[in-house]
Protein backbone atom coordinates (compact mmCIF):
# COMPACT_ATOMS: atom_id res chain seq x y z
CA UNK A 1 0.00 0.00 0.00
CA UNK A 2 1.18 3.61 -0.96
CA UNK A 3 2.18 5.62 2.13
CA UNK A 4 -0.48 9.08 2.05
CA UNK A 5 1.67 12.55 1.89
CA UNK A 6 0.98 14.42 4.77
CA UNK A 7 2.31 17.90 3.85
CA UNK A 8 3.09 20.95 6.40
CA UNK A 9 1.01 23.80 6.07
CA UNK A 10 3.13 26.90 7.03
CA UNK A 11 0.53 29.72 7.78
CA UNK A 12 1.48 33.43 8.06
CA UNK A 13 0.83 34.68 4.56
CA UNK A 14 -2.88 35.17 3.49
CA UNK A 15 -1.99 36.63 -0.09
CA UNK A 16 -1.09 34.70 -2.87
CA UNK A 17 3.01 33.09 -2.78
CA UNK A 18 4.13 34.36 -5.36
CA UNK A 19 7.66 33.01 -5.28
CA UNK A 20 10.31 31.22 -3.02
CA UNK A 21 13.46 30.13 -2.75
CA UNK A 22 16.08 28.26 -0.44
CA UNK A 23 19.43 29.08 0.71
CA UNK A 24 22.23 26.36 0.08
CA UNK A 25 22.96 24.06 3.53
CA UNK A 26 24.73 25.87 6.34
CA UNK A 27 25.90 25.27 9.57
CA UNK A 28 22.53 26.04 10.77
CA UNK A 29 20.60 23.76 8.32
CA UNK A 30 19.14 25.49 5.30
CA UNK A 31 16.46 28.38 5.10
CA UNK A 32 13.47 29.15 3.06
CA UNK A 33 12.21 32.55 1.67
CA UNK A 34 8.72 33.35 0.61
CA UNK A 35 7.07 36.74 -1.07
CA UNK A 36 3.53 37.51 -1.46
CA UNK A 37 1.09 39.90 -2.63
CA UNK A 38 -0.78 41.07 0.04
CA UNK A 39 -0.54 41.33 3.74
CA UNK A 40 -0.28 38.57 6.19
CA UNK A 41 -2.67 38.23 8.82
CA UNK A 42 -0.57 38.26 11.67
CA UNK A 43 -0.10 42.18 11.04
CA UNK A 44 -3.63 43.67 11.85
CA UNK A 45 -1.97 46.96 13.85
CA UNK A 46 0.33 47.73 11.50
CA UNK A 47 0.34 50.66 9.05
CA UNK A 48 0.64 49.55 5.57
CA UNK A 49 -0.89 45.85 6.11
CA UNK A 50 -2.22 45.48 2.59
CA UNK A 51 1.44 45.49 1.56
CA UNK A 52 3.37 42.37 0.70
CA UNK A 53 5.67 40.99 3.68
CA UNK A 54 8.37 38.08 2.76
CA UNK A 55 8.90 36.00 5.44
CA UNK A 56 11.67 33.78 6.23
CA UNK A 57 11.52 30.28 7.72
CA UNK A 58 13.85 27.10 8.79
CA UNK A 59 13.49 25.25 5.53
CA UNK A 60 13.15 21.81 6.58
CA UNK A 61 10.91 22.16 9.47
CA UNK A 62 9.06 25.65 8.10
CA UNK A 63 9.44 27.34 11.66
CA UNK A 64 8.92 31.13 11.29
CA UNK A 65 11.67 33.66 11.82
CA UNK A 66 11.09 36.78 11.10
CA UNK A 67 9.16 38.67 8.93
CA UNK A 68 11.05 41.14 6.46
CA UNK A 69 8.82 44.94 6.80
CA UNK A 70 9.27 48.07 4.31
CA UNK A 71 7.68 47.05 1.14
CA UNK A 72 5.31 49.53 0.15
CA UNK A 73 3.91 47.35 -2.38
CA UNK A 74 3.42 43.42 -3.55
CA UNK A 75 6.05 41.76 -3.30
CA UNK A 76 7.16 39.65 -6.52
CA UNK A 77 10.14 37.98 -5.94
CA UNK A 78 12.38 36.74 -3.27
CA UNK A 79 16.05 35.02 -2.88
CA UNK A 80 18.56 34.13 -0.02
CA UNK A 81 22.69 33.71 -0.77
CA UNK A 82 24.14 30.76 -0.70
CA UNK A 83 24.73 31.36 2.99
CA UNK A 84 21.68 32.70 4.12
CA UNK A 85 23.14 36.20 5.65
CA UNK A 86 21.80 38.11 2.61
CA UNK A 87 17.83 38.31 1.51
CA UNK A 88 17.15 40.15 -1.33
CA UNK A 89 13.46 40.96 -2.67
CA UNK A 90 11.42 42.76 -5.37
CA UNK A 91 8.29 44.56 -5.45
CA UNK A 92 5.91 46.73 -7.14
CA UNK A 93 6.42 49.83 -5.02
CA UNK A 94 9.82 50.31 -7.89
CA UNK A 95 11.74 48.70 -5.91
CA UNK A 96 14.29 45.64 -4.58
CA UNK A 97 15.66 45.56 -1.33
CA UNK A 98 18.45 44.18 0.45
CA UNK A 99 18.28 42.62 3.79
CA UNK A 100 20.16 41.51 6.52
CA UNK A 101 19.32 38.01 6.49
CA UNK A 102 20.27 37.58 10.50
CA UNK A 103 19.11 40.47 12.03
CA UNK A 104 15.84 41.33 9.43
CA UNK A 105 17.62 45.03 9.16
CA UNK A 106 16.99 46.87 5.58
CA UNK A 107 20.75 47.11 4.26
CA UNK A 108 19.68 49.25 0.94
CA UNK A 109 16.74 49.92 -1.38
CA UNK A 110 17.41 50.28 -5.07
CA UNK A 111 15.36 52.15 -6.55
CA UNK A 112 14.33 51.70 -10.33
CA UNK A 113 11.47 53.17 -13.13
CA UNK A 114 9.14 50.99 -12.84
CA UNK A 115 7.51 47.35 -11.01
CA UNK A 116 10.34 44.50 -10.07
CA UNK A 117 9.47 41.09 -10.42
CA UNK A 118 12.75 39.37 -9.97
CA UNK A 119 16.49 39.47 -8.28
CA UNK A 120 19.41 36.87 -7.41
CA UNK A 121 22.57 37.21 -5.85
CA UNK A 122 26.07 36.10 -7.65
CA UNK A 123 27.89 33.56 -6.02
CA UNK A 124 30.27 35.71 -3.43
CA UNK A 125 27.32 37.93 -2.74
CA UNK A 126 28.91 41.22 -4.37
CA UNK A 127 26.39 42.05 -7.27
CA UNK A 128 22.68 41.65 -7.15
CA UNK A 129 20.58 41.10 -10.73
CA UNK A 130 17.02 42.54 -11.25
CA UNK A 131 14.81 43.02 -13.89
CA UNK A 132 10.57 43.63 -14.06
CA UNK A 133 8.42 45.92 -16.41
CA UNK A 134 11.21 48.24 -17.58
CA UNK A 135 12.25 45.12 -20.05
CA UNK A 136 15.69 46.32 -18.12
CA UNK A 137 18.56 44.31 -16.46
CA UNK A 138 20.36 45.93 -13.96
CA UNK A 139 23.70 44.72 -11.88
CA UNK A 140 24.18 46.66 -8.76
CA UNK A 141 27.44 46.10 -6.70
CA UNK A 142 26.45 45.57 -3.77
CA UNK A 143 29.75 47.23 -2.12
CA UNK A 144 29.17 50.55 -4.20
CA UNK A 145 25.88 50.90 -3.18
CA UNK A 146 25.73 54.76 -4.63
CA UNK A 147 27.02 53.71 -7.93
CA UNK A 148 24.93 53.27 -10.60
CA UNK A 149 24.08 49.98 -12.02
CA UNK A 150 25.00 48.35 -14.96
CA UNK A 151 21.86 48.16 -17.68
CA UNK A 152 21.62 45.62 -20.29
CA UNK A 153 18.66 46.17 -22.98
CA UNK A 154 16.92 44.03 -25.49
CA UNK A 155 14.31 42.06 -23.85
CA UNK A 156 10.83 43.23 -25.38
CA UNK A 157 8.63 43.14 -22.75
CA UNK A 158 8.62 43.09 -18.77
CA UNK A 159 11.33 40.94 -17.36
CA UNK A 160 9.59 37.30 -15.26
CA UNK A 161 12.91 36.25 -14.32
CA UNK A 162 16.80 36.99 -14.43
CA UNK A 163 19.41 34.37 -12.62
CA UNK A 164 23.22 34.14 -12.75
CA UNK A 165 24.48 30.71 -14.13
CA UNK A 166 28.25 29.43 -15.46
CA UNK A 167 29.94 30.98 -12.72
CA UNK A 168 28.41 34.45 -12.72
CA UNK A 169 29.88 34.39 -16.41
CA UNK A 170 26.60 34.32 -17.75
CA UNK A 171 23.02 35.64 -17.24
CA UNK A 172 19.42 34.01 -17.99
CA UNK A 173 16.36 36.19 -18.26
CA UNK A 174 12.90 35.46 -19.50
CA UNK A 175 10.06 38.06 -20.43
CA UNK A 176 6.73 36.86 -21.89
CA UNK A 177 7.47 34.46 -24.51
CA UNK A 178 11.80 34.52 -24.72
CA UNK A 179 14.23 33.32 -23.30
CA UNK A 180 17.78 34.67 -23.66
CA UNK A 181 21.23 33.97 -22.75
CA UNK A 182 23.93 36.94 -22.08
CA UNK A 183 27.51 37.09 -21.39
CA UNK A 184 28.02 39.25 -18.52
CA UNK A 185 31.37 40.59 -19.65
CA UNK A 186 30.24 42.03 -23.02
CA UNK A 187 26.35 42.50 -21.57
CA UNK A 188 25.99 41.24 -25.23
CA UNK A 189 22.90 38.42 -26.20
CA UNK A 190 24.34 35.40 -26.71
CA UNK A 191 21.61 33.22 -27.90
CA UNK A 192 17.60 33.44 -27.54
CA UNK A 193 14.62 30.99 -27.55
CA UNK A 194 11.08 31.56 -28.68
CA UNK A 195 7.88 30.43 -27.32
CA UNK A 196 4.68 30.70 -28.76
CA UNK A 197 3.22 30.77 -25.59
CA UNK A 198 3.69 33.16 -22.05
CA UNK A 199 7.04 31.28 -20.14
CA UNK A 200 5.66 30.76 -16.83
CA UNK A 201 8.90 29.98 -14.67
CA UNK A 202 12.43 29.32 -15.29
CA UNK A 203 15.04 27.36 -12.91
CA UNK A 204 18.41 27.26 -13.07
CA UNK A 205 20.41 24.00 -11.86
CA UNK A 206 24.13 24.68 -11.85
CA UNK A 207 25.20 20.33 -11.59
CA UNK A 208 25.61 19.78 -15.02
CA UNK A 209 24.21 23.40 -16.18
CA UNK A 210 20.34 22.83 -16.91
CA UNK A 211 17.70 25.03 -17.11
CA UNK A 212 14.00 24.28 -16.72
CA UNK A 213 11.47 26.43 -18.20
CA UNK A 214 7.63 26.10 -18.23
CA UNK A 215 5.64 27.20 -20.32
CA UNK A 216 1.43 26.16 -21.02
CA UNK A 217 1.55 22.15 -19.85
CA UNK A 218 5.17 21.85 -21.27
CA UNK A 219 8.20 21.32 -18.37
CA UNK A 220 11.55 21.91 -20.92
CA UNK A 221 15.02 20.88 -20.16
CA UNK A 222 17.55 22.80 -22.11
CA UNK A 223 21.75 23.49 -21.67
CA UNK A 224 22.02 26.55 -19.91
CA UNK A 225 25.20 26.90 -21.34
CA UNK A 226 23.82 27.14 -25.50
CA UNK A 227 20.22 26.89 -24.93
CA UNK A 228 20.26 23.39 -26.58
CA UNK A 229 16.96 21.32 -26.01
CA UNK A 230 17.74 18.05 -24.08
CA UNK A 231 14.40 16.92 -22.85
CA UNK A 232 10.52 17.83 -22.36
CA UNK A 233 7.38 16.29 -20.29
CA UNK A 234 3.92 17.35 -21.23
CA UNK A 235 1.57 17.60 -18.13
CA UNK A 236 -2.17 17.28 -17.79
CA UNK A 237 -2.79 20.97 -17.11
CA UNK A 238 -0.67 24.17 -17.33
CA UNK A 239 2.23 24.30 -15.36
CA UNK A 240 3.38 27.74 -13.26
CA UNK A 241 6.63 25.90 -11.77
CA UNK A 242 8.72 23.14 -12.07
CA UNK A 243 11.69 22.01 -10.30
CA UNK A 244 14.36 19.09 -10.35
CA UNK A 245 15.71 17.12 -7.56
CA UNK A 246 19.41 18.03 -7.25
CA UNK A 247 20.29 14.49 -8.09
CA UNK A 248 18.07 14.24 -10.88
CA UNK A 249 16.30 11.50 -10.02
CA UNK A 250 12.84 13.47 -9.93
CA UNK A 251 10.96 16.57 -11.18
CA UNK A 252 7.70 17.70 -9.39
CA UNK A 253 5.60 20.66 -11.33
CA UNK A 254 2.73 22.34 -9.80
CA UNK A 255 -0.23 24.62 -11.73
CA UNK A 256 -3.25 25.71 -12.58
CA UNK A 257 -5.16 22.55 -11.66
CA UNK A 258 -4.42 22.44 -7.39
CA UNK A 259 -2.15 19.46 -8.35
CA UNK A 260 1.34 18.77 -7.63
CA UNK A 261 3.18 16.15 -10.32
CA UNK A 262 5.65 14.26 -9.54
CA UNK A 263 8.08 12.61 -12.51
CA UNK A 264 10.76 10.12 -12.90
CA UNK A 265 13.27 12.16 -14.84
CA UNK A 266 14.72 9.59 -16.77
CA UNK A 267 11.93 7.91 -18.07
CA UNK A 268 9.39 10.88 -17.93
CA UNK A 269 7.21 8.46 -15.89
CA UNK A 270 4.26 9.85 -13.78
CA UNK A 271 4.81 8.88 -9.98
CA UNK A 272 2.57 10.80 -8.22
CA UNK A 273 -0.16 13.32 -8.65
CA UNK A 274 -2.26 15.14 -5.75
CA UNK A 275 -4.43 17.97 -5.20
CA UNK A 276 -1.96 19.71 -2.96
CA UNK A 277 -3.63 23.59 -2.64
CA UNK A 278 -7.15 24.91 -2.46
CA UNK A 279 -5.60 27.45 -5.20
CA UNK A 280 -3.24 27.45 -8.00
CA UNK A 281 0.08 26.62 -7.96
CA UNK A 282 2.47 29.55 -8.55
CA UNK A 283 5.74 28.08 -7.68
CA UNK A 284 7.27 25.06 -6.24
CA UNK A 285 11.39 23.92 -5.58
CA UNK A 286 13.41 20.89 -4.25
CA UNK A 287 15.09 21.68 -1.01
CA UNK A 288 19.13 21.76 -1.32
CA UNK A 289 19.57 18.52 0.00
CA UNK A 290 16.76 17.14 -2.08
CA UNK A 291 14.85 15.60 1.27
CA UNK A 292 11.79 18.04 0.53
CA UNK A 293 10.27 20.45 -1.80
CA UNK A 294 7.80 23.55 -1.25
CA UNK A 295 5.16 25.22 -3.10
CA UNK A 296 3.39 28.36 -2.71
CA UNK A 297 0.03 28.81 -4.26
CA UNK A 298 -3.05 31.57 -4.87
CA UNK A 299 -4.37 29.97 -1.33
CA UNK A 300 -1.55 32.10 0.92
CA UNK A 301 0.23 28.88 1.86
CA UNK A 302 3.17 27.23 1.52
CA UNK A 303 3.44 23.96 2.07
CA UNK A 304 6.21 21.24 2.56
CA UNK A 305 6.35 17.99 1.19
CA UNK A 306 8.73 14.86 1.08
CA UNK A 307 10.54 13.28 -1.82
CA UNK A 308 10.01 9.95 -0.26
CA UNK A 309 7.23 9.72 1.69
CA UNK A 310 8.19 7.89 4.73
CA UNK A 311 11.28 9.06 5.75
CA UNK A 312 12.22 10.29 9.02
CA UNK A 313 12.90 13.54 8.36
CA UNK A 314 12.17 17.06 9.99
CA UNK A 315 9.41 16.93 11.13
CA UNK A 316 8.10 13.78 9.71
CA UNK A 317 8.36 10.66 11.48
CA UNK A 318 8.24 7.13 9.75
CA UNK A 319 6.77 4.50 12.36
CA UNK A 320 7.55 1.26 11.59
CA UNK A 321 4.76 -1.85 11.00
CA UNK A 322 6.20 -3.65 14.43
CA UNK A 323 5.80 0.09 16.31
CA UNK A 324 2.98 0.29 15.23
CA UNK A 325 0.34 -2.71 15.98
CA UNK A 326 1.16 -4.36 12.81
CA UNK A 327 -0.74 -1.56 10.36
CA UNK A 328 0.66 -0.50 7.29
CA UNK A 329 3.63 1.55 8.09
CA UNK A 330 3.05 5.55 7.51
CA UNK A 331 4.31 9.10 8.44
CA UNK A 332 3.54 10.80 10.88
CA UNK A 333 4.56 14.76 11.93
CA UNK A 334 6.51 15.00 15.27
CA UNK A 335 5.64 17.61 17.77
CA UNK A 336 7.36 18.15 20.99
CA UNK A 337 4.63 16.70 23.69
CA UNK A 338 2.07 15.67 21.58
CA UNK A 339 0.79 11.98 21.84
CA UNK A 340 0.43 9.52 19.40
CA UNK A 341 -3.31 9.72 19.75
CA UNK A 342 -3.53 13.32 19.12
CA UNK A 343 -0.85 13.07 16.33
CA UNK A 344 -3.73 10.52 14.28
CA UNK A 345 -5.90 13.10 14.51
CA UNK A 346 -3.52 15.68 13.39
CA UNK A 347 -2.70 14.11 10.23
CA UNK A 348 -5.98 12.48 9.24
CA UNK A 349 -8.59 16.01 9.72
CA UNK A 350 -7.50 17.16 6.41
CA UNK A 351 -4.33 15.60 5.22
CA UNK A 352 -2.86 18.62 6.16
CA UNK A 353 -0.71 18.92 9.22
CA UNK A 354 -1.35 22.83 10.18
CA UNK A 355 1.82 24.45 11.15
CA UNK A 356 0.61 27.96 12.61
CA UNK A 357 2.27 30.82 14.14
CA UNK A 358 1.73 34.03 14.94
CA UNK A 359 4.71 36.55 13.97
CA UNK A 360 4.43 40.33 14.67
CA UNK A 361 8.08 41.87 14.08
CA UNK A 362 10.31 41.58 11.59
CA UNK A 363 13.22 39.00 12.16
Amino acid sequence: MAMRQTPLTCSGHTRPVVDLAFSGITPYGYFLISACKGAGQHLPRLSGQRYGKPMLRQGDTGDWIGTFLGHKGAVWGATLNKDATKAATAAADFTAKVWDAVSGDELMTLAHKHIVKTVDFTQDSNYLLTGGQDKLLRIYDLNKPEAEPKEISGHTSGIKKALWCSEDKQILSADDKTVRLWDHATMTEVKSLNFNMSVSSMEYIPEGEILVITYGRSIAFHSAVSLDPIKSFEAPATINSASLHPEKEFLVAGGEDFKLYKYDYNSGEELESYKGHFGPIHCVRFSPDGELYASGSEDGTLRLWQTVVGKTYGLWKCVLPEEDSGEVAKPKIGFPETTEEELEEIASENSDCIYSSTPDVKA
